[in-house]
């Protein structure tokens, strides 16, 4: 009973006795946000834990206190969240059950000791995070026959829906497509028309799914780098001026990444495939050239897939939910190759949208490829959907 009342002391003593957790943080960072949440659960338990913030992208300071911090500590700081309890840090933000286990075992041993962190930071008054003004960029966007969109109310699931609509209607797959319904449509065989047709779409959402999934994997493992976050603004406003320049000048709305010759190797082999006896060969023929084919189309959709997954990594989500937006991606942007195909096998008939609808969708995407490059640079806090 002695021992019991001893340790349930010591606990009680942990948790009422003011321990101070310093906390380093940058706007748009997935991990700080989720060791936020993880902080304010923290001091249900613990009373007398102090969590002060320094958020180092809009305040030199803090930066400069982080440098000093890691100086001290002989530790590397060239990535947030950075958490210091004492002499104890821990970089990055895994989880609760891991890093978050961490974290709490240090603040129960931090009774009494000394405050690096404090110590280095004696001129500042409160150790609050301090905001510099900034840019002013609009929190609204003007679309054309949408009017004014406020950012913020902009959902993720609306602003994934919005960005893979526009990256669908790419003209360089859709003539792969219409090849390829063009050949189908000589069949006699319906079950093999169908089968070979959705194998094809489906190889290609394949495609599409691991590539939007390594660029998503790439910047949540990269955490929050400033740079990488400028570099991908660069990207978007880059990508952004092409397709407005590419809306200006290309009034036919046609690929140009893929010249007559290629089309036509493209048409003798789709043909090679659908006239082969071999059922079995020719569906591993169609998935084959699902893969070269996207290879294309990725060059053609230029940086939509990388900044949208940036934007994504952004967001503070379960992993499971990120896939799951990565797949209501892939629908939406196979969404028009799965009409154009059903439509074509049912009325037997071959059609295609018309290319104006792919030049206007690089017009939209443009202006949004600009905005989020914007917003990217100066406002990223309202990227953060999640």
């Amino acid at each position: 009973m002695a021992i019991f009342l001893l340790f349930f002391s010591k606990v009680t003593s942990a948790q009422d006795n003011s321990v101070t957790l310093h906390f380093f943080s940058a706007e748009g960072c997935p991990h700080c946000a989720k060791e936020k949440i993880f902080l304010e659960k923290l001091k249900v338990k613990y009373p007398g834990l102090v969590t002060r913030e320094y958020e180092i992208t809009k305040n030199r300071d803090n930066l400069i206190l982080l440098t000093r911090v890691g100086d001290r500590l002989f530790a590397d700081v060239s990535g947030v969240p950075f958490t210091v309890v004492c002499k104890n840090y821990i970089a990055g933000y895994g989880s609760d059950e891991t890093t978050g286990a961490v974290i709490e075992s240090y603040i129960s041993k931090a009774a009494g000791c000394e405050d690096i962190v404090e110590s280095l930071n004696q001129n500042n008054k409160t150790g609050e995070i301090q905001k510099s003004a900034g840019p002013e960029i609009p929190e609204k966007i003007t679309v054309p026959f949408f009017g004014s969109l406020v950012i913020r109310d902009l959902s993720l699931p609306a602003f994934t829906f919005a960005v893979a609509f526009l990256d669908g209607f790419n003209p360089c797959a859709m003539w792969v497509l219409l090849f390829l319904i063009s050949l189908l449509l000589g069949l006699k065989n319906r079950l093999r028309m169908f089968t070979l047709g959705f194998t094809f779409i489906a190889a290609s959402g394949a495609v599409y799914f691991l590539f939007l999934s390594a660029w998503l994997n790439l910047f949540l493992f990269l955490g929050y780098v400033v740079w990488i976050r400028y570099l991908v603004g660069l990207v978007a406003l880059t990508s952004g001026g092409y397709y407005l320049y590419d809306w200006y000048v290309n009034k036919s709305g046609l690929c140009k990444v893929a010249g007559g010759g290629k089309k036509r190797q493209v048409f003798e082999r789709l043909k090679k495939i659908t006239h082969s006896g071999n059922f079995f060969l020719a569906i591993i023929g169609i998935i084959a050239l699902a893969f070269a084919v996207n290879l294309i189309e990725l060059i053609c959709s230029a940086g939509l897939p990388a900044v949208y997954t940036k934007v994504l990594s952004m967001s503070a989500l379960p992993s499971w939910k990120y896939y799951g937006y990565l797949l209501f991606y892939i629908f939406i942007f196979m969404l028009d190759d799965l009409i154009v195909f059903t439509g074509a096998m049912l009325t037997l008939h071959a059609f295609g949208l018309n290319t104006k609808y792919a030049r206007y969708s690089h017009f939209f995407g443009g202006i949004i490829m600009l905005t989020i490059g914007l917003l990217m640079l100066f406002k990223p806090e309202l990227l953060m959907f999640g």
